[in-house]
């Protein structure tokens, strides 16, 4: 169980979830290793009491040696918050192969290695807490998005498997599944787009467009979200999922519908029945 003594440490921290949540928990008396690609962007914490340190999750020394400084510093890591990720967004047959492999390198490979690194002082303690940030994405594939949702599938997959395996060890592993949360992500969503001049699916690149950007649309705030979160992590009984923002309970129905009626709802949706006419 977690409590204002505990020691923190947060992957993807330069902006939205990760920098919010390190606040949040700093706010309630905890000490805080937030960590970003490019520590320099998020320096400024050291002034809120927020320890920082460089993390390349695709990286292993820097995997390494993050995890060793923080516990040179704090002498265990009570909690690890999964948080880094990023997402590539074009049809899957424009994307190459190499953009595929940092995608899941980064969001499910990343994600798996910071945890090995982590979880050998929480065995020998017998306690901790893994917090996956995963994202209803797993649950509802969209077009245009298909290796961003197989990368939060995968972390959704993980985690059960993670969650029953590290039980006998007094370590708690929680899935959390965010709707659509006020970030950088659309931003960085819309930066990430692939789409070959030649694509088959140019006359939809408007839709691509949106669906870079759909989840910054009436967005709850990563503040909400955050203070939410951080609650349900505080209580004696920690839900095993967690389900937080704008759309995070209605998307999971949507997947649930039939399949034909899922399909037919997607191509309406991502204007992909435009090129069925042609």
């Amino acid at each position: 169980m977690m409590d204002k003594n505990s020691v923190i440490l947060i992957s993807g921290c330069s902006s939205g979830i990760g920098l919010s949540l390190a606040r949040e928990f700093a706010s309630r008396g905890c000490r805080v290793f937030a960590t970003a690609r490019k520590p320099e962007v998020i320096e400024h914490l050291k002034s809120e009491k927020i320890n920082t340190l460089p993390l390349d999750v695709t990286d292993q020394q820097s995997i390494d040696a993050c995890v060793a400084e923080a516990l040179a510093r704090a002498g265990r890591i009570d909690v690890l918050v999964n948080n880094a990720g990023y997402a590539l967004i074009g049809p899957i047959i424009d994307l190459s192969i190499d953009d595929l492999r940092r995608e899941f390198e980064t969001n499910v490979i990343g994600l798996v290695a910071l945890t090995k690194a982590v979880a050998p002082q929480m065995i020998e303690r017998k306690s901790g807490l893994v917090v996956n940030i995963a994202s209803v994405s797993g649950i509802c594939a969209t077009p245009f998005a298909g290796a961003y949702c197989a990368t939060k599938a995968a972390v959704n997959l993980l985690s059960v498997s993670m969650r029953i395996e590290l039980a006998p060890f007094g370590i708690a592993v929680v899935t959390v599944q965010p709707g659509a949360i006020k970030s950088k992500f659309g931003e960085a969503a819309s930066n990430s787009i692939k789409l070959r001049e030649d694509s088959v699916y140019a006359p939809v690149a408007g839709y691509i467009q949106e669906r870079a950007t759909s989840s910054q649309k009436n967005p709850t705030t990563a503040e909400e979200f955050s203070r939410k979160l951080v609650d349900s992590l505080f209580l004696k009984t920690i839900p095993k999922v967690i389900r937080l923002g704008r759309q995070s309970t209605q998307l999971p129905l949507v997947a649930a519908l039939p399949a034909d009626q899922f399909d037919h709802l997607m191509s309406k949706t991502f204007g992909l029945k435009k090129l069925a006419r042609k």
